[in-house]
């Protein structure tokens, strides 16, 4: 747990470091959760996955295409409400600020696959998603709205959504053991009581 803690710490570090520009070819290994500011302009199209959460309720990650001096890469703008999903939504900004990220969300024996008939996505499948865009498979999560922009509420990357729950790990197989204890105990006595009579 003080190991998984540390990792934690370093996560939250890294993110919280002034942006710096987009590395030319970033990878997931040394970039992962880097702040970086890129300059460019939204492109037409977006990309819709569900997901909720326990403080926004059920709604939709906004990923748009974003055209930069070289190449287009893949922008999560936030989140939106079910019912604002098919709302127009402008393209404000030049500059944006927000960190890599490289997903793990698919489960390729209960992710569905896409509908792209209502552009329904239930995971951010980078490779998938870069495809769909004909983008470089690049992702940055924005810290914060663009100047501008009023119909998204920013979901930024942070250690809050990474898995720590070895305290509960450790109460449960604590548990299990007390219970595998005493039904043994338990086991040993009917033995040894059967072989009193």
């Amino acid at each position: 747990m003080a190991w998984k803690d540390g990792v934690l710490a370093e996560i939250d570090a890294r993110i919280a470091l002034p942006p710096v520009a987009l590395p030319e070819a970033p990878s997931e290994a040394g970039d992962e959760y880097l702040a970086v500011r890129v300059v460019g302009q939204f492109l037409p199209g977006e990309i819709h996955v569900f997901t909720s959460s326990m403080d926004r309720g059920a709604g939709y990650r906004v990923i748009s295409p974003f055209q930069t001096e070289n190449r287009v890469i893949l922008v999560d703008r936030g989140f939106v409400r079910q019912t604002r999903k098919d709302e127009a939504r402008g393209a404000p900004g030049d500059v944006i600020v927000g960190n890599l990220l490289w997903p793990n969300e698919v489960d390729p024996s209960f992710t569905p696959d896409p509908n792209l008939e209502t552009n329904t996505w239930f995971a951010r499948d980078l490779p998938v998603m870069a495809k769909y865009f004909n983008s470089a498979p690049i992702l940055v999560v924005l810290r914060r709205l663009p100047k501008g922009e009023t119909a998204i509420s920013p979901w930024p990357v942070n250690s809050a959504d990474i898995s720590n729950t070895h305290l509960q790990y450790a109460i449960t197989w604590l548990l299990m053991a007390l219970g595998w204890f005493g039904m043994t105990g338990y086991w040993l006595w009917r033995i040894r009581r059967g072989k009193d009579y």
